[in-house]
């Protein structure tokens, strides 16, 4: 079901491109199918905070990351035109590919400095000119137990686009698609969005600052402990 779904609805994605260069109509396709994802594996997600984001402003969202589920939940939930940073080889998957290109995700190239500053400005400019909110997973891949140290391109591009950062925590992804595995499990997730943090006064010298800030901010909101630094 989860395959079909997802070619039918990257196929109605894809179709729709050609009407709406902005990707908005694309996205509210993948709301749908993500939608569809969560009721095919039974997986009930309880909100918090997403009343503090104003559906007309464009944020840097920054997410933990621990399942391949983790963007069906956030898509089916978080009330916003949103794109997100994608490794540059889901751009080659059929269907999934063609569509994330066509509704203006952002691939990102590990390894190569200077593409992933390329990739970082685009994603800062966005917001900025298009309204749009962008959507990162910092800590480089999905973590296997806790939250890992993400990197400071997440506040490079929410302080060059000087837009809020918003903190968002996944509790209980673990439990419904484990690591490695193909199986969804019905279950009960949590998603929280945190207080929004502007940066609109920072500048880049302020970068480190923000990224402790944000990983503790997202610790606190997927129920994990706060370091003490």
């Amino acid at each position: 079901m989860i395959v079909l779904s997802t070619i039918v609805m990257a196929s109605l994605s894809i179709m729709m491109s050609f009407f709406d260069p902005t990707g908005r109509r694309q996205h509210d396709v993948a709301r749908a199918w993500a939608r569809f994802l969560l009721w095919a594996g039974g997986v009930k997600v309880i909100a918090e905070g997403v009343e503090k984001l104003d559906r007309e402003k464009g944020y840097v969202l920054v997410a933990n990351h621990s399942s391949y589920m983790d963007i069906p939940v956030i898509l089916a939930t978080v009330p916003l035109q949103f794109r997100f940073f994608a490794k540059q080889g889901l751009f080659r998957v059929p269907f999934m590919g063609w569509h994330l290109h066509r509704a203006g995700h952002i691939p990102v190239v590990r390894g190569d400095a200077r593409a992933s500053l390329k990739s970082m400005s685009d994603g800062g400019r966005m917001v900025r000119e298009k309204n749009v909110s962008v959507l990162l997973f910092p800590e480089g891949g999905r973590s296997i137990d806790h939250l890992q140290e993400i990197k400071e391109g997440t506040a490079y591009i929410a302080i060059k686009a000087g837009v809020p950062a918003v903190p968002i925590g996944l509790e209980g992804m673990r439990k419904i698609l484990k690591m490695h595995t193909g199986f969804v499990y019905p279950g009960t997730v949590h998603l929280r969005v945190g207080d929004l943090i502007e940066t609109s006064d920072l500048t880049l010298k302020d970068r480190e600052r923000l990224t402790l800030e944000l990983h503790d901010r997202v610790a606190e909101l997927c129920g994990e402990a706060v370091p003490v630094r």
